[in-house]
């Protein structure tokens, strides 16, 4: 019995090793500096607080990334004074972070979201597929939002539909490719594809409620999952053909006009080495902007969220970071751009499906407790059974 008595202890500071185990904190926060700030001369209007972040998804690519302020390398120049409130920089080949403010902090993305639907449903939709405008992807679009200039009932390419979107900011074409792309389930099967592909490349403050960009409820993003959506637009040479493309012409179809479409305000033809970028700006988002530009064999993206118009507005931020980037030394870093969970599947989104989470954190740790507890719980087992034979054998030994 006094073995039993002492597997029993064994097991329960086992029990309570695990309880402990399991309600420590998986990381802790990076110390904590200011970002260099520029206070706008005239202040925002008031927005929500966001949720916040748990402790491990702050730290998703480096826990030098895991601080509401600045992480920058070690020894490397000053950053620029900006007023974005969260920006990072990154090399979109090796993934290794150059530096961040908040860069895991949720904000409001406005249009630069529209590089979400691309990563979520270029890799499925024909180019060339002819598809018609309805009323009902007109219809509820702010008629001084930005638009392609799509009309109801006019037939349009899928390709002259990704221009519209990336060089205009078409929040119409935005609807159509979300429509289409979401198969029966409509637009909001191409609004649930864009959250399905946030958590396949580990995008977690990343939550789509519109598939433009423009203000959703729940509507979030960071500047770090920006760099990840960036990565794998970047990675298709049709998305970086569209992006680089500085006028298209939409052909003539039965029933319409044939037009012309520019690229919008983009550092294209302003910063050297500009590959694209895509621009952003809601009243509660005020200016967002995503941008990759290339210089002696390095292509680094910039994020950034929440900026002003003045003094230098996103386009000359995102070029004073893309200095500060290209200035910092080939092998500085801060942390690194997580890659994909998963391959995409080869078929299209064809309807709404269950928002997938992302497994616990803790899950190694935890399942090594488990294994210890199993095996405690085993070796108890094993030692009654072999009391209770014990007993047995004395009692028969004991007869005549």
């Amino acid at each position: 019995m006094a073995i039993i008595r002492i597997a029993a202890v064994a097991l329960s500071a086992v029990m309570t090793t695990s309880a402990v185990m399991s309600a420590s904190p998986a990381r802790a926060a990076a110390p904590y500096v200011p970002c260099p700030a520029v206070k706008p001369a005239v202040a925002p209007p008031p927005a929500p607080s966001p949720p916040p972040v748990g402790a491990a998804d702050r730290a998703v690519g480096g826990e030098s990334l895991a601080t509401a302020g600045l992480s920058v390398p070690a020894g490397a120049p000053v950053a620029p004074a900006v007023t974005a409130t969260s920006w990072l920089v990154a090399d979109l080949d090796s993934g290794a972070v150059l530096g961040g403010c908040g860069p895991h902090e949720r904000r409001t993305p406005a249009s630069v979201q529209k590089m979400l639907l691309a990563a979520a449903l270029m890799p499925y939709l024909d180019p060339t597929q002819v598809v018609e405008v309805t009323r009902a992807d007109l219809q509820d679009l702010d008629p001084a939002s930005s638009v392609m200039g799509v009309v109801p009932g006019g037939r349009y390419s899928i390709e002259s539909l990704w221009l519209g979107l990336l060089l205009k900011s078409g929040n119409d074409a935005a609807n159509v490719l979300a429509r289409v792309g979401g198969g029966p389930a409509g637009r909001q099967g191409g609004v649930q594809a864009m959250n399905d592909e946030a958590r396949r490349l580990g995008a977690n403050q990343t939550h789509a409620a519109t598939p433009s960009g423009l203000d959703g409820p729940g509507q979030y993003t960071s500047a770090y999952d920006l760099a990840l959506i960036a990565r794998a637009t970047y990675a298709r040479a049709d998305f970086r053909r569209y992006i680089a493309t500085r006028v298209a012409e939409i052909p003539e179809a039965p029933g319409r006009s044939g037009f012309s479409i520019a690229h919008d305000n983009t550092l294209l033809d302003h910063y050297p080495g500009t590959l694209g970028g895509k621009t952003g700006f809601t009243d509660l988002a005020r200016q967002t902007y995503v941008g990759v530009a290339e210089r002696n064999g390095r292509r680094l993206a910039v994020t950034l969220l929440g900026a002003e118009t003045a003094p230098l507005g996103s386009l000359g931020e995102a070029a004073a970071l893309l200095n500060w980037g290209f200035a910092l030394s080939p092998d500085a870093s801060v942390g690194r751009l997580v890659t994909p969970d998963a391959k995409k599947d080869d078929r299209p989104v064809a309807q709404v499906k269950a928002e997938q989470h992302a497994p616990a954190r803790t899950g190694r740790s935890m399942s090594w407790v488990a294994i210890l507890g199993l095996g405690a719980a085993g070796a108890l087992a094993v030692l009654l059974l072999a009391a209770r034979w014990r007993r047995r054998a004395a009692r028969a030994a004991a007869k005549p």
